[in-house]
């Protein structure tokens, strides 16, 4: 076996783990009465670029740098996703799109630094993926996903902001990014 085909190997795999965790996340950490068709479309998207980045992989040859370089964003993803687990795990938080306030803020762990710690993480994921395949064709399918979760994000904000939280997390959104930390604020 090839160094070449190790690394696909080890990136798909690895691609396959971590969205293992989120679908884990989907069935257990995550609440709902009944997945929103927009969570729905996700995971179509999400399944057709798994497809899409295996395909690219066993096609192409790729850049051993890569293949590392998009790894270790894949397992920088995994390390996010398991931080904002473990922040969230008794908010009882909603599947996105639910359109429901929730009854808390979470703001410890990695939702100190990022408002949306679960959308970074699979950005990251997303990224990582691609890179590993090194091909344009992968660059489309990541930024309709990111709007996705951007259009997910926003939606999830204005619906806190019509809540009774709307003033906390005003000051929240005041020292914690949106999806990049906020360097020099104060926490």
């Amino acid at each position: 076996m090839t160094s070449q085909t190790i690394l696909d190997i080890a990136s798909i795999i690895l691609g396959l783990f971590v969205v293992g965790q989120f679908t884990w996340a989907m069935r257990f950490h995550f609440t709902t009465e009944k997945m929103a068709l927009a969570a729905k479309l996700i995971s179509v998207i999400s399944i057709a670029m798994i497809a899409l980045f295996i395909y690219l992989l066993m096609a192409r040859v790729q850049p051993i740098a890569a293949h590392g370089v998009g790894i270790l964003m894949m397992i920088g993803s995994s390390m996010l996703f398991v931080s904002a687990i473990r922040a969230s795990k008794k908010a009882r938080l909603w599947y996105a799109f639910e359109g429901r306030s929730p009854s808390t803020l979470v703001t410890d762990g990695p939702y100190r630094h990022l408002r949306h710690p679960f959308y970074v993480s699979y950005l990251v994921l997303w990224c990582g993926w691609a890179l590993t395949t090194f091909s344009l064709v992968s660059v489309l399918p990541v930024m309709i996903i990111a709007l996705v979760y951007v259009r997910a994000a926003k939606g999830e904000e204005a619906t806190i902001a019509a809540s009774p939280l709307a003033h906390e997390y005003a000051a929240y959104k005041r020292r914690a990014g949106f999806f990049w930390p906020k360097f020099g604020s104060s926490s």
